[in-house]
């Protein structure tokens, strides 16, 4: 485990498992790096050892016999770069479950990038020989979106995966305060690093092949015009921050009437609390 700095009794709970198991260990992110996840993932690859790596939330659950049938997946079949299990989200205090994800795609990259499907940061369980080869692995400079940016990155290298369609080996804890739900509450510097790795995903992507950019470009339009909406009926002081950047996008993109739709509605929106539909994704 790394620790990001936690002010509770962190340390001295682990150190009774670290005492009965020395496979478990702790550690501190140094003073030097950033804080935040991602920092503390890139920190803890470069001390793991192990043949596998799952990168796994300190908030979520791993079932009981997780590693186990990760292996056997891993060992069954040779130069395999990662098994994908599903995960089932939980509400974090009564732990019913909410929904689960979708992992299988036979387009991958475009419904990974468009969230039609999605792993999660902890889904899948990576051979470390693959992550090896890669130029980096998560990015510190991105908040929100850091999971999707990761294993984006991670499938343009076209790896040999796995999924694990049945059983999610993976419970993903939920509440109101959770990092993911910082982007619905117009935290400015969360939606700005959330825009920024669709800027920086947009350029990558267009090296793929057989990539319909139209629907790309489409699920980009939505999620700033996503922003933009939360911020007008909350009637949040960053609805013309957004509206300035929603209509920047749909120039370059050439979306030019869906850019008079977003001004009408913004402006009766703001005006006569009318005129939602043509906001409308």
């Amino acid at each position: 485990m790394v620790d990001d700095g936690s002010t509770d009794n962190t340390q001295e709970i682990l150190q009774n498992y670290i005492a009965k198991d020395t496979r478990f260990q702790y550690h501190q992110r140094p003073k030097d790096k950033l804080k935040g996840p991602n920092s503390c993932r890139n920190y803890g690859f470069k001390l793991s050892k192990g043949e596998f790596i799952n990168f796994f939330d300190s908030d979520d659950f791993l079932k009981p016999d997780a590693f186990q049938v990760f292996v056997n997946q891993m060992n069954e079949k040779d130069d395999v770069d990662a098994i994908i299990s599903k995960s089932e989200l939980i509400d974090f205090f009564s732990r019913k479950k909410l929904k689960e994800n979708k992992i299988f795609s036979n387009n991958l990259i475009e419904d990974l990038f468009v969230e039609k499907i999605t792993f999660y940061i902890c889904g899948p369980f990576w051979n470390r020989n693959y992550l090896l080869k890669q130029n980096y692995l998560f990015d510190e400079n991105i908040g929100n979106g850091d999971d999707w940016d990761f294993n984006l990155r991670m499938v343009y290298n076209n790896p040999t995966l796995i999924f694990i369609k049945e059983t999610p080996q993976i419970q993903i804890r939920v509440h109101k305060d959770s990092f993911s739900q910082e982007k619905g509450k117009l935290n400015k510097k969360e939606l700005l690093s959330d825009f920024k790795a669709l800027e920086k995903h947009l350029e990558l992507v267009s090296a793929q092949e057989n990539i319909n950019l139209k629907v790309i470009r489409d699920f980009i339009i939505k999620r700033y015009n996503r922003a933009l909406k939360w911020a007008l009926f909350q009637e949040n002081k960053l609805k013309y921050f957004l509206l300035k950047e929603a209509l920047k996008k749909q120039v370059k993109f050439g979306y030019y009437n869906k850019m008079i739709k977003t001004i009408i509605g913004f402006f009766l929106y703001s005006v006569f609390k009318k005129g939602y539909h043509f906001l409308k994704d």
